[in-house]
């Protein structure tokens, strides 16, 4: 028998908790009901679950500083957060901690449950895939163990900046809207996930920055240019 997917739901809303609870399970996920972050805390823990949703205000332990701690030991998971609708800088601030998605309540069990079922495929396809590697200037980037690696050094990436990275350098030297940069990392075009994209180029461009070949190019208002120049 398959083992089923277990699910982290840390919400300190008992009744929406328990409403998440039972539509998950029975759309065949194994959920983890916590009612605040100290507890999903201590859960995460014990079950290693394949994804967590997160309210952000939750007491003795709110969602951010929950995400904090589960990307302190995984960059693999998801993270979806559940934020009110009128708090944008709570979107902001959970994509810079290193979440994936946000749901803004109130929400529909169909919208959730689609939003869990992009990240566990493209887990699926993307972190799994077997022997795939590129040679990006001094670097070799490998997408399965998010490792980027020169002779000084090996650098290990967050899941969401290897699935950029490896989108970046199956298209280079060609400009990447952003809407289309979004749809295929993200799964959909946002103005909060293209603000979380801005930060992940950043750091990509970063870690990159050892080797002047490699730009990551600003296209103004279209989006970005990956581009590698071979030695003269």
């Amino acid at each position: 028998m398959q083992q089923k997917i277990k699910i982290l739901v840390a919400e300190d809303d008992l009744q929406l908790g328990f409403i998440i609870k039972d539509n998950l399970e029975e759309a065949g996920f194994q959920v983890i009901n916590c009612p605040d972050g100290e507890t999903g805390w201590e859960y995460y823990q014990k079950t290693s679950p394949d994804l967590c949703i997160l309210d952000v205000n939750m007491p003795y332990r709110d969602g951010f500083s929950l995400a904090k701690k589960i990307r302190q030991k995984s960059d693999i998971v998801p993270i979806i957060f559940l934020t009110a609708k009128s708090m944008e800088e709570d979107k902001l601030k959970g994509f810079a901690i290193g979440a994936d998605d946000y749901v803004v309540k109130p929400f529909s069990m169909k919208e959730l449950l689609s939003r869990i079922n992009v990240f566990l495929r493209r887990n699926k396809l993307i972190i799994k895939q077997p022997g795939k590697s590129f040679l990006v200037g001094k670097f070799t980037f490998i997408p399965e163990e998010l490792k980027l690696s020169s002779r000084e050094e090996t650098v290990t990436l967050t899941q969401r900046e290897a699935e950029l990275l490896a989108f970046l350098c199956e298209h280079p030297d060609k400009i990447l809207r952003r809407e289309e940069i979004l749809l295929h990392v993200w799964g959909k075009n946002d103005f909060f996930l293209g603000r979380s994209m801005d930060v992940f180029i950043t750091r990509l461009r970063k870690f990159l920055a050892a080797d002047p070949s490699i730009t990551i190019e600003t296209i103004h208002k279209v989006g970005y240019r990956f581009t590698v120049k071979v030695p003269e």
